[in-house]
């Protein structure tokens, strides 16, 4: 007997046919022998439904009640699951992420999960009862409920499968697996067989919807294999795992791209010691991840002044635009100046690290194109690119037939 862990996402419980469908996938896995924890995010469209109701009601919404408003969508969709499996005769119990014991910090909205008690499943499992965990949401040490962001269900069923110790963590989506690009821009995209977290964790973070970062985060650190699989196709899916010899030999193993980005420079920031520092910390206490950065002369030419640029995900552009032209009052810069027309493509494989001219190639490539890259950013297995993002299906199309990923 096995402890499987599934997860399945808001297009595969879109409906209640869809949700009946899910149920009966669930049930054999359970009739054939295994423990199941099935995690569901709400019915596709349902988060969004609440935020434009929160919004409606008011223009900035408290952050508490909106994580309050937005988990009741998981909470419908857990209880229509059991509904549907006691409908087929099967025993079921819906748990909400309070009663589950998710722990998280109390950052509404982007919470993470600081620890979990999984009594309460176990004891659920033993009595051998299907169990349907709402995702995307937990509860703070002051008893509020929190949600965990956008993919956050993913980050739930992969804690729960480190917490439980579970033998499988699958992940089913609308996708069949994990392609070398976005199969949509580029025909040619490859679906792999296995990537390694590490890969995996940098096309999350750099655009690609499959996986959250977040639970690639908990899956490498506590050694849990995720399989990524279509929620109604029989096909068997990409494997993310620890590194092989095999992952090591492709050099480039994907592309990725992202059109949430913005920019902001600010102007003229005096050259002194502890700059960046007081720029980056109120972003940070305010929660906005900054990515990219870069600290040249300023175009005045003055050696005492320089220009400080970064990127912020668009969503945070306006709310980091205040935070950043108080700061730019306070240490005598000249203006900060944002800009959301931009994107974010990146090359990534862990066998960049015994490579050399990856980046000559790439560079190369989109210039063929005509595309200025007016940022750069690398590390041992990625280079990132910043572009004006009406180039952007063009720059993934220019890199995975240059890489020749097609071939992988």
């Amino acid at each position: 007997m096995a402890l499987i862990v599934q997860k399945y996402g808001g297009t595969s419980v879109g409906s209640l046919d869809l949700i009946r469908q899910v149920a009966a996938r669930v049930i054999e896995r359970k009739q054939e022998g295994n423990d199941v924890v099935v995690v569901l995010s709400a019915m596709a469209g349902e988060t969004d439904r609440l935020l434009n109701l929160a919004r409606e009601m008011m223009p900035r919404p408290d952050p508490r009640e909106v994580d309050v408003l937005i988990s009741t969508g998981e909470q419908v969709s857990v209880a229509l699951f059991c509904l549907a499996c006691r409908s087929m005769g099967v025993e079921a119990r819906s748990l909400l992420g309070f009663q589950a014991r998710i722990f998280t910090d109390h950052l509404y909205g982007k919470a993470r999960i600081t620890d979990i008690d999984t009594s309460m499943l176990r004891d659920y499992l033993d009595r051998g009862r299907i169990v349907a965990v709402a995702g995307f949401q937990g509860l703070d040490e002051r008893g509020n409920i929190t949600t965990l962001g956008r993919g956050g269900s993913d980050t739930t069923a992969v804690a729960l499968a480190a917490g439980l110790k579970a033998d499988s963590c699958e992940i089913y989506t609308d996708v069949d697996g994990v392609y070398t690009t976005d199969p949509n821009i580029c025909p040619r995209a490859r679906k792999m067989e296995r990537i390694s977290y590490e890969e995996m964790l940098e096309m999350a973070s750099l655009g690609a919807k499959v996986m959250d970062i977040r639970s690639v985060e908990f899956a490498a650190k506590y050694g849990v294999t995720i399989h990524v699989r279509h929620a109604r196709l029989a096909s068997p899916g990409t494997i993310i795992t620890q590194e092989d010899k095999s992952m090591e030999d492709r050099i480039v193993s994907g592309v990725a791209y992202s059109k949430n980005e913005a920019r902001i420079t600010i102007t003229k920031v005096p050259d002194k010691p502890g700059m960046a520092a007081r720029i980056l910390t109120p972003l940070s206490e305010a929660g906005i991840v900054v990515d990219m950065i870069i600290q040249n002369t300023s175009a005045g030419g003055s050696e005492d002044l320089t220009d400080f640029t970064f990127t912020v995900p668009k969503t945070d552009l306006e709310q980091a635009m205040k935070v950043v032209s108080e700061v730019a009052r306070d240490i005598g810069a000249e203006k900060v100046l944002g800009d959301e027309n931009i994107a974010k493509v990146s090359l990534i494989g862990i066998g960049m690290r015994n490579h050399a001219g990856v980046a000559t190639k790439m560079f190369n490539a989109l210039a063929k194109e005509g595309i200025n890259i007016r940022m750069i950013s690398t590390s041992e297995i990625k280079i990132s690119c910043v572009i004006t993002d009406k180039y952007t299906e063009l720059a993934v199309r220019a890199l995975h037939d240059a890489f020749e990923l097609e071939k992988l």
